[in-house]
Order: structure tokens, then C-alpha cells, then sequence
């Protein structure tokens, strides 16, 4: 199971081919008789190589059959490793976190049947032309905006903001106090970057038209109409006062999260995964949650259901691919670790998070549940991973606009204009 993740991890792009032929999908070695399987996972700082040894042993545990292989992407883009694998001949037999759009289409993953997804709350999550390739395993908002109590109150804040204005006058203030307004990075990982895009797109885009990307495909909108540059304009002025840092810009993933937990900034826009690091640090009770704040105070959050397992449509051991996916789905015991190391929220029948969460998560799920009960939820700009998706290669356009905007390389118009550009290069 080690062995050809410490290859893939060590691999350069060039040498792809030749170095992973030994952890080729269609081998038939491995598993005493049995039936061997490749997993393409990833590793964060919340998703250690242990979680993963120890979720997927879970599964083999059940399985005696199946014996499974793991492959770790070496970058967070894991959709293009994914398809680096598929062009030198050893797409994965299962993967997760891959974005489905384009391998879908092209054949290469295995459509969910109906009996197959009937104990997922959203079995249509993330659906393609209605069939589903991706197990709508859990639900993360994205954006949360995390913040330190302790530097709110240095600054005289004694509320979080609800309205938009209120989180440009509370920038102000913790400034004047000498205190960085927002932690937000980007560096070679490039998404950070999105994340407060990612809000404003919902409170200003999807909140007044939530099939926005779906009518973007039909090309019907445009990044350049008025509301998608307004909401680029709206990342622009956080930028622009120095409320977002161009220094930090360059941090990646890792370091963006230690920056806030290191005291650098006060306000922290990440996915609802973050929660789980913030749990395990030493300022949790220091860390609160807001959703991004609306024009008119009006509750909302984004979010996205899916990121689950998929599998490989032409896998030597197809069966024993979909019980794996399967199985490691919906254990609970992968569940219950998958809040306590990520902080998912499990799309799960029946399924609750466990009692002993920590009070970062606990707060970052009610802020979710809030907007859930008020009927009063988006889906996530550029997190979307069925046919509402950015067009494949898409994400990483949208990543580097958003820099760009932060940076003052482009006016919103310019990063607007140039995302159409792209969008019909991609199409």
C-alpha cells in the first residue's frame, strides 16, 4: 500500500509513465488471489497518510477480497494528476476528490445507479446530464469566514458582521489597531486565493440567479455582465486598502492556515474543513464563525455536495472497486473521521456527527444549518463538480484571476474579459 505512494509522491511530471509502472491498474499481483485495487487520494494537514491507512483498512477488513493500492497526488490538483494518470494508461480504479467534468463525459467513470446512492441525503449531488459520477458524500460550506474573537474586541467589534458594509467597516477598524483585516493566500496552491470570490459571488450572483454557471454553459451570462464584475469590484476593494495582504498572496495552502492560526490576520475566508485544524489548536476557544456577509444582513451560506469516491468505468475489477467506494463511504467509522480530521459534514441517511466535536466545528456547522433551515443556501463558485462546473481546466483560470484582481495586475473588467476568453478556449 506504501510503496507506490512514496513513488508517486516523489514523481516529476515527466517521468510519470515509467515510474508508476509498477503500480499499474491493470496488474493482477497483489492481493494473496484476490482482487488488488488503486486508490488516488490525497494528503492535507488535516488528511494524514494515517487517516488514510486506516480508513482504507477499514474497508479491506470487511473485504478480505480486495486489496487496495494507494496513490497520493503530489499537488492539490488532483483532477489534473488524475488525468495525467488516464493519458499514460493507469487511470486510477477509484479516486476521490476529482473533479468529474470532461472524464464523465469521455466515458472513464462509472454512473451511479439509483439502489446504489439510495442512503445519500442529495443523490443527485453533482449530477451530469442527470447521472451521477461522484458519490455526493458530503456537504462543505465554502466559504466560512473564521475570525479571533480576541482581535475583534482589541479592535472595539463586538458582533461579527452581517452586512457587507459592516465587514468593510470592521476591516477599518482592526487596520487602525495594526491588526492584518484577512488571512488569504494562494502561493502554488493558487486556490486559497478564490475563497473570498467564492463568497461574494454567492451573496451578489447566485443568490439573485442560483443556476448562474449552468446558464454560463448555455451561454447565456458572461463574466464581463454587470453583477459578475461588480462582484470581482467587490474583491478589489478588500484588496485595494491592503485589507487582503499581496504578501500573503504567495503562502500556500499549509502555510496560509498556520498564518491564521498564528495570529497574522483576523479573518480567515476557508472551506468548512478548517474547522478540523482549528479544533486541534491551542486558540480554539478564540476561533468564531460568520457566513459571508449579504448586502442586506439577509442569512446565506455556499456550499457544495459531492467530493466523494468515483470509480473508474473501465477498471480490471470493477465490482471490487464499486464495493470499495462504497463501503468506504458510508462506514461510519470513516464518517465520524472524516468530520473529526476534516470537518465534513457526511450526506449520509440516519447519519449525525459525533458528540465529542470540537467547539470550532460545532460552530461552523451551526452557521451552516442556520442558512440550511432558512432555506437560504448557494452552491460554491468554482467548487461545483458536476454540469453546473467551471468548464475543465476552468478552476485554475479562476484561481489566477482572482490573484490578479488581488495583486492589481487586472481591473475586474480586464479579469472579467479574460476569463471569457478562456471559458471559450475551454469550450
Amino acid at each position: 500500500m506504501h510503496s507506490c505512494r512514496r513513488v508517486v509522491a516523489a514523481l516529476a511530471a515527466g517521468a510519470l509513465a515509467a515510474s508508476l509502472a509498477a503500480c499499474s491498474v491493470g496488474e493482477d499481483s497483489g492481493g494473496q488471489g484476490g482482487k488488488p485495487i488503486t486508490f488516488l487520494t490525497f494528503e492535507t494537514p488535516n488528511l494524514t497518510p494515517e487517516y488514510w491507512d486506516a480508513a482504507i483498512k477499514r474497508v479491506e477488513d470487511r473485504y478480505p477480497d480486495i486489496t487496495v493500492k494507494k496513490l497520493v497526488a503530489p499537488t492539490t490538483d488532483r483532477t489534473a494528476y488524475a488525468k495525467q494518470l488516464l493519458a499514460s494508461g493507469q487511470f486510477p480504479d477509484v479516486m476521490i476528490a476529482v473533479t468529474p467534468a470532461g472524464l464523465a463525459e469521455s466515458g472513464n467513470l462509472y454512473a451511479w445507479t439509483p439502489d446504489e446512492l439510495k442512503d445519500f441525503t442529495v443523490p443527485d449531488g453533482g449530477a451530469i446530464d442527470g447521472k451521477v459520477y461522484q458519490l455526493p458524500a458530503n456537504t462543505q460550506s465554502i466559504p466560512a469566514v473564521y475570525y479571533r474573537r480576541s482581535m475583534f474586541r482589541q479592535a472595539g467589534i463586538d458582533a461579527p458582521p452581517t452586512t457587507y458594509g459592516q465587514l468593510l467597516e470592521d476591516s477599518a477598524k482592526l487596520k487602525a489597531k495594526g491588526i492584518q483585516p484577512f488571512v488569504v493566500g494562494g502561493g502554488k496552491d493558487a486556490f486559497p486565493t478564490v475563497l473570498p470570490l467564492t463568497g461574494i459571488v454567492a451573496t451578489d450572483v447566485y443568490r439573485k440567479n442560483p443556476d448562474w454557471m449552468l446558464q454560463r454553459r448555455q451561454g447565456a451570462v458572461r463574466f464581463s455582465d454587470p453583477d459578475f464584475v461588480a462582484a470581482l469590484t467587490k474583491l478589489q476593494r478588500l484588496a485595494q486598502p491592503g485589507y487582503i495582504d499581496k504578501r500573503m498572496v504567495s503562502l500556500d495552502y499549509a502555510a496560509t492556515e498556520q498564518a491564521f492560526l498564528q495570529g497574522k490576520g483576523a479573518m480567515y475566508p476557508m472551506g468548512s474543513w478548517f474547522a478540523a485544524a482549528g479544533d486541534k489548536s491551542a486558540i480554539k476557544d478564540d476561533i468564531g464563525v460568520f457566513n459571508w456577509p449579504t448586502d442586506d444582513g439577509a442569512v446565506l451560506a455556499a456550499g457544495y455536495t459531492g467530493g466523494g469516491l468515483e470509480v473508474n468505468a473501465k477498471s480490471r475489477n470493477l465490482d471490487a472497486a464499486k464495493r470499495f467506494a462504497l463501503a468506504f463511504q458510508l462506514d461510519k467509522s470513516n464518517l465520524d473521521n472524516s468530520v473529526r480530521s476534516d470537518a465534513l459534514f457526511p450526506a449520509v441517511k440516519g447519519y449525525t456527527p459525533p458528540a465529542d466535536t470540537g467547539p470550532v466545528f460545532k460552530a461552523t456547522y451551526d452557521v451552516w444549518e442556520q442558512a440550511v433551515k432558512a432555506d437560504a443556501t448557494v452552491k460554491a463558485f468554482a467548487w461545483e463538480t458536476g454540469g453546473d462546473a467551471l468548464l475543465p481546466g476552468m478552476d485554475a483560470k479562476v484561481h489566477a484571476a482572482a490573484q490578479d484582481v488581488v495583486l492589481g495586475r487586472k481591473s475586474p473588467q480586464q479579469a472579467a474579459a479574460f476569463l471569457d476568453g478562456e471559458w471559450e478556449k475551454a469550450a
